[in-house]
């Protein structure tokens, strides 16, 4: 139950009494968000007053009446509005005119509810400035969530962008001073590390294109009717290099043909991302067990290895951005922590599912489940 607090600002005192009477036990909820709300009922009789409680704690919600002794309402809201107090205010009078509505709204001011008012119309009134907070609070902090998400893009993609190129920047000033000689030939890791170095930012440049362009619905779909074997044995070769210099053995086990209707280059990033990792975090001279069979009218996809493992801890964020498991044994392990993330997106856009176990130093099991259409 989340309580918000409501300031009634009236030099009627039957006033002040029948808006803490009408909403003591009231409770107001929506089917979109969990908890429900009451609230706390504080009065003030003149504006003065009002303005000495607002300044002193926060309010959620000022029921405001424009004729006051002293300072009028509309002076109060002029006031907040220039102070930048971001309280709810519904004016509550019998001297509604245009010329105050006018004047209130461009104030600041949410709705009026004229005098003399029931019990039922203040709840619906109050109903909906809750609701207004509501979803003022949810778009605030959405916003601040995609403020955050695109600082966290430039701070990975700067930091993990600025060691290659000082690598790479290092290599061609050897290079030019000829540190090492005139044979080109003496230049060739130097030449060959470069190029590696260059391939890492291509990467991470293109996995932060392809989670863009996911988060924002603009990826474009081809769904075809394509074999998914083929798909697997492609995303095999692609990773055998990689596996040839930790002597990792994939076995693979799959049936000669299975069709579906699916985005090929979904299906591709979704392998690829999968066997990459059982690669990158094996031991040396460990094994790859890659299988892909239909259960239950779905492709089920699992790749097992004999890695570091993961803890439970570790498995729960997983597959959130720029999430890396660090550790003494990853340290030394490339990647932009982006692949597994766009991995669940797409899952998730193919109406499928994810299952992982791991176990610290014995490897990990990725189960994926795949609709078949």
């Amino acid at each position: 139950m989340e309580t918000l607090t409501i300031l009634t600002v009236d030099d009627e005192i039957g006033i002040r009494t029948g808006v803490k009477r009408a909403l003591r036990n009231f409770i107001v909820s929506f089917p979109f968000h969990e908890d429900d709300f009451n609230f706390e009922i504080i009065d003030a009789a003149s504006g003065e007053e009002a303005l000495e409680i607002i300044y002193s704690k926060h309010i959620d919600i000022i029921l405001l009446d424009n004729i006051l002794p002293g300072i009028e309402g509309i002076e109060v809201l002029e006031k907040l509005k220039q102070d930048n107090i971001n309280s709810a205010v519904m004016m509550i009078t019998s001297h509604a005119s245009i010329d105050l509505a006018v004047k209130a709204t461009d104030n600041g001011a949410f709705n009026f509810i004229p005098k003399p008012f029931t019990q039922l119309e203040l709840k619906s009134a109050i109903e909906n400035i809750t609701k207004h907070l509501l979803i003022k609070r949810i778009t605030h902090k959405m916003k601040n969530e995609a403020k955050q998400i695109r600082f966290q893009f430039l701070s990975v993609l700067s930091h993990e962008l600025k060691s290659p190129i000082n690598a790479i920047e290092g290599y061609l000033q050897m290079m030019k001073e000829e540190e090492v000689g005139k044979d080109i030939s003496a230049y060739k890791n130097m030449i060959d590390r470069s190029i590696e170095r260059i391939n890492g930012m291509r990467g991470l440049i293109m996995d932060m294109l392809d989670l863009t362009k996911i988060e924002s619905g603009k990826k474009n779909r081809e769904l075809n009717k394509v074999n998914i074997i083929d798909i697997a044995k492609m995303a095999i070769d692609s990773i055998i290099p990689i596996a040839v210099q930790k002597n990792i053995n994939i076995e693979s086990n799959f049936p000669e043909e299975l069709i579906s209707n699916v985005d090929s280059t979904e299906i591709e990033i979704i392998f690829n991302n999968l066997l990459s990792n059982a690669v990158k975090y094996n031991k040396d001279n460990g094994e790859v067990n890659f299988t892909i069979k239909e259960e239950n009218n779905n492709i089920k996809i699992t790749i097992s290895d004999t890695g570091i493992g993961m803890s439970k801890e570790d498995i729960a964020r997983l597959f959130k951005e720029f999430t890396r498991i660090k550790n003494r044994k990853t340290q030394n392990i490339p990647g932009s922590g982006l692949g597994l993330s766009i991995m669940k997106k797409l899952v998730d856009l193919n109406n499928g599912s994810i299952k992982v176990e791991s176990e610290i130093d014995k490897g990990s099991v990725f189960t994926v489940y795949l609709h078949i259409e």
